[in-house]
């Protein structure tokens, strides 16, 4: 049902009619052209010259400066016409002020409005009916939903992360690495290395007459249980598989995911992290070993989390979406009564303006949020059309027919959120829960679950070896650099301690190990951080065809340490961004201050269980410093920072810097 067929006001007045140069809705008598219905109207009014007018565009009003537009609200006399008097001071609603009808009811939302002339320059002007029940209506959903994503409380969906086809920074295949003007410093620095290595080769023949030299490092690597990492290693890999068991008990509904599902699932990864730390105390393994194993099992433990709880979202999606045409199969069946029903809700009462959007997940979660933010859930329509038809209630023809339309909309819209980003039907849900989709996941280079990803056309494999030989030559000069610069270090340290050194005759050593440790700490870093991100990761992406390489950005541009942990590990960063910020935002209900906090501390408790696993102590020395990131993180934002970004970066790289070799120093000391 139309606008101006629901309010007689309405037809008495004319159609609301707008002027296509300015975008203005007036009200006239006689509306010969350009006639629209109320919600293409402020359709019409919500678009800027700038924006399309197709079908698709968003039908929200914004709250911002771009779109300078307002409503102008002209009051009605008692003989049904508008008074254009000047005496009549007109309501201009304007939609650039923020938090306008904050904590207004419907009726008194738009007369709440503050008094304005219509005067104001470059605005633009929109005549409707200030008394119109369904324009009052729109409008307040509408500001609301704006509100809605303002506010740090919003809940964030679980389909918001996007991939798309692209490399990686320092890739070769990327066109805007291979025409960067600082190329020939990428170039440099592996000529150094080079030179460096042959000179340490060199000396360590002069030395011991072994280009590695006394080789500790590789001796600790391969001395034992290697066979029993990699055994070890698969199976972990192979138990990820009960996760996918859960998701099928879960869709045979033998579980319910938001009782009992979700509840067996945290279980699960709990023993599953637990097992994963045990081994490694239980076999004694070396830290080459242990790094590994623990960094490996926690990569696993994101990726059921993230398949689990995506999977357990869309279950429940699936139920609600088979329990509404379960009712749209009963309304077929239901005759209608000849009288008007007096049967809630009427045709008349329920809100029928999103039917001339298509139907849309993004479209559905905005409506459910904009009704969420008033009160009960009885003011839900769908929930009132469900209890009418469960009820068997006689309905008119009239509330058959709005029913109807209502509940196809949903159907087709939460059809959607079952589709996700997937192009391939054999990838919706629950066509996605098979065993072969499970594991095919598990072995990409991400971990942070969709239903489908980008793809390549196939595996190039002289890529591979090229990968592959990256990742051999950039192990072989990480240990290099520990056998000739960090063990010595090391075993230094290891030795005051044997022979007694008090804790403060160590610490008057502790200035000297750090300045020994500092350079060859840094060159560890950034090896370790090129071998995961720029080779381990590449390989995995071609042999499984996943075409979205974008594992880092230019972290090292960073002017704050935000940026850094948003940068420098993009897939880690979207687990935590949909896990666990927006899952606190949404699920705790916390503000956007809280949710970050919570972030950090759960990913400097993982940094520090790492540590513990490696030391066998426990110091809190890294959960320290990088909850320090925070206030640094602020101060990164005040009037003498903010805008330098060359201060910013060196402090940036001056933490870089100094961090590794001043935790391992900690370490090794205390």
């Amino acid at each position: 049902m139309s606008a101006e067929e629901s309010h007689p006001a309405s037809r008495s007045q004319g159609r609301l009619v707008t002027d296509p140069d300015t975008h203005s809705v007036h009200s006239k008598h006689d509306a010969a052209q350009n006639p629209l219905t109320l919600t293409e109207a402020l359709r019409a009014a919500h678009r800027t010259p700038d924006t399309p007018s197709d079908s698709n565009s968003d039908s929200g009003i914004e709250s911002t400066d771009a779109h300078p537009h307002s409503i102008l609200l002209r009051r009605r006399s008692g003989s049904d016409s508008y008074d254009n008097s000047a005496s009549d001071t007109p309501e201009i609603l304007h939609l650039d002020r923020p938090g306008l009808g904050e904590k207004s009811s419907p009726d008194q939302f738009l007369h709440g409005v503050s008094r304005y002339t219509s005067t104001s320059k470059g605005r633009k002007t929109y005549v409707v009916a200030s008394d119109d029940a369904e324009l009052r209506e729109i409008l307040r959903r509408g500001l609301e939903r704006e509100k809605e994503k303002e506010s740090p409380k919003r809940r964030e969906k679980l389909r918001d992360m996007v991939f798309t086809r692209q490399f990686s920074a320092f890739d070769r295949q990327n066109q805007a690495t291979a025409n960067s003007p600082f190329q020939g410093f990428y170039v440099l620095f592996w000529i150094s290395v080079f030179f460096l290595i042959v000179k340490m080769a060199a000396d360590n023949w002069r030395k011991t007459g072994n280009p590695l030299g006394t080789n500790e490092i590789m001796k600790t690597m391969f001395r034992r249980d290697v066979i029993v990492l990699l055994l070890s290693d698969g199976i972990m890999c192979a138990l990820t598989g009960v996760s996918w068991v859960i998701q099928r008990l879960v869709f045979l509904n033998y579980i319910s995911w938001k009782r009992s599902g979700w509840i067996l699932q945290n279980v699960w990864q709990t023993l599953f992290i637990a097992s994963v730390v045990g081994l490694t105390l239980v076999r004694d393994w070396p830290w080459t070993h242990t790094v590994f194993f623990v960094l490996h099992g926690l990569v696993m433990l994101m990726k059921q989390h993230s398949y689990a709880f995506y999977n357990g979202h869309l279950s429940s999606v699936y139920r609600q979406r088979e329990s509404l045409l379960l009712k749209l199969k009963q309304l077929e069946n239901v005759s209608p009564v000849t009288s008007p029903s007096q049967t809630n809700p009427r045709a008349s009462a329920v809100s029928t303006s999103h039917l001339a959007l298509p139907p849309s997940a993004d479209e559905y979660h905005e409506r459910r949020l904009s009704l969420s933010k008033f009160g009960s859930t009885d003011q839900d329509d769908m929930e009132r059309i469900s209890r009418a038809i469960e009820a068997a209630e006689p309905l008119d023809i009239e509330q058959l027919h709005v029913f109807e339309r209502l509940i196809k909309w949903e159907v087709d819209a939460l059809a959607d959120e079952l589709r996700g980003k997937a192009t391939d039907p054999t990838h919706y849900y629950p066509n996605n829960l098979a065993f072969w989709n499970h594991y095919e996941y598990i072995a990409l280079p991400t971990v942070v679950y969709e239903l489908q990803y980008p793809r390549s056309d196939s595996i190039n494999w002289y890529y591979v070896a090229e990968k592959a030989c990256a990742l051999v030559g950039v192990i072989f000069v990480m240990i290099m650099v520990s056998q000739a610069f960090i063990y010595p270090v090391v075993m230094r340290a290891i030795g005051m301690k044997e022979m007694g050194w008090s804790t403060a005759q160590r610490f008057r050593e502790f200035p000297w190990l750090l300045s020994d440790l500092v350079f060859p700490f840094m060159m560890e870093y950034m090896l370790a951080w090129y071998l995961i991100w720029e080779t381990v990761l590449n390989i995995l992406a071609e042999l499984t065809c996943f075409a979205d390489r974008s594992f880092y950005d230019a972290w090292w541009n960073s002017v704050s340490w935000d940026q850094y942990a948003r940068d420098w590990n993009r897939p880690v960063h979207t687990f935590l961004l949909r896990h666990v910020y927006h899952s606190s935002i949404s699920s705790m209900r916390a503000n956007k201050h809280t949710a970050t906090l919570i972030t950090f501390f759960l990913s400097a408790c993982v940094h520090e269980l790492v540590m513990w696993c490696i030391f066998k102590k426990l110091r809190g020395y890294l959960l320290i410093l990088q909850m320090f990131q925070l206030p640094l993180v602020r101060l990164s934002r005040t009037k003498w920072l903010r805008g330098q970004a060359t201060i910013g970066n060196i402090i940036f790289w001056v933490g870089i810097f100094t961090g590794p070799s001043l935790l391992c120093s900690l370490y090794l000391i205390l």
